[in-house]
């Protein structure tokens, strides 16, 4: 499928209110300003920057494959060997049929903003040219369209995912709110994405390759040290263990004298108590109970370290 088919949700291009900032009020504003046939709104220091002629209208033109360099913003590190090959016969039967997009650079080159695999695959059929929408935008602009674009996108690894957010946190200053409104994903979501981050790089590796899921690996974030947690992943692999085995497994190793009066608890917990508890605690990554009684009783949240109570501080309450 064609990476750029869909126009932007309005989250995705709302503007920054940073008035006295120029490069921070051309933020946001996404991919619909660089379509085809949309005017592009560019900021007084990209507008002086010295650049290849552009179209006025915002018609394709075909562009030398060899003259096109990659996006050094790209998010993405890995992609399908398959599906890039299928997507490479096709472009050599059929052609590129959407566009990619490029902004132009010094010396008659280009840089990649959106469409890396349409490109790769134009390069592997053989083909001297691509069509291409030639826009105007800064770095910092180029850099956050390709991580929305790519965040909007589903096949994202979850490590993939995590650095995207990571990098929008980072260099450009956003709170996870704000990331949440640009991207139009849960903040609690994001926040677990970021949590993956602490994991040691073996686990992420793991995660990458697929050996373990997004859910494995927020589990065991919930272990204290390294050591802990690859220990403890190397068993969950080694078992097949599904996440809520992994949940349980990870209990046991954190509160070793809870589990009789857990086993005994969970004999006679209601099964909706209990459905709502697991889904809290997957939301959440924490350890969660809920002591019910006619319709009365209270939500216990579990914590065993200051980072995940922050964590949770900033899931729950919205200054």
């Amino acid at each position: 499928m064609p990476e750029f088919m869909s126009e932007p949700s309005p989250e995705t291009i709302t503007e920054v209110e940073h008035p006295k900032d120029l490069r921070r009020r051309a933020l946001g504003r996404g991919i619909e300003s660089l379509l085809p046939g949309r005017p592009a709104i560019l900021p007084t220091v990209a507008a002086q920057a010295t650049r290849e002629p552009i179209d006025a209208t915002g018609r394709p033109r075909e562009i030398p494959v060899d003259q096109i360099d990659r996006n050094p913003y790209q998010t993405r590190t890995r992609f399908d060997e398959r599906q890039l090959a299928e997507l490479t016969a096709s472009v050599a039967a059929t052609g590129v049929v959407q566009p990619i997009l490029v902004r132009s650079l010094p010396g008659g080159r280009f840089q990649l903003i959106a469409g890396e695999r349409r490109w790769l695959a134009s390069k592997q059929a053989g083909k001297a040219t691509i069509p291409a929408v030639i826009r105007q935008v800064s770095d910092e602009q180029a850099m956050e369209i390709t991580i929305v674009e790519n965040l909007q996108r589903t096949d994202l690894n979850p490590m993939e995912q995590a650095r995207a957010f990571d990098r929008l946190a980072r260099e450009f200053k956003m709170t996870q709110e704000q990331i949440a409104t640009r991207t139009g994903k849960d903040r609690t979501s994001i926040n677990n994405f970021l949590r993956l981050l602490r994991l040691p790089t073996e686990i992420q590796q793991l995660v990458e390759g697929g050996e373990l899921s997004f859910g494995h690996a927020r589990t065991l974030s919930a272990l204290q040290s390294p050591e802990d947690i690859l220990k403890a992943a190397q068993k969950v692999i080694a078992l097949s263990m599904s996440v809520r085995q992994t949940e349980t497994y990870v209990h046991g190793l954190l509160h070793p004298e809870d589990k009789p009066q857990k086993q005994k608890w969970e004999e006679v917990i209601d099964p909706n108590v209990r459905d709502a508890q697991e889904r809290i605690q997957r939301a959440l990554g924490l350890r969660v109970k809920i002591e019910d009684k006619d319709g009365r009783g209270r939500v216990i949240i579990e914590y065993s370290r200051l980072e995940d109570f922050d964590a949770l501080l900033a899931s729950l309450v919205t200054e």
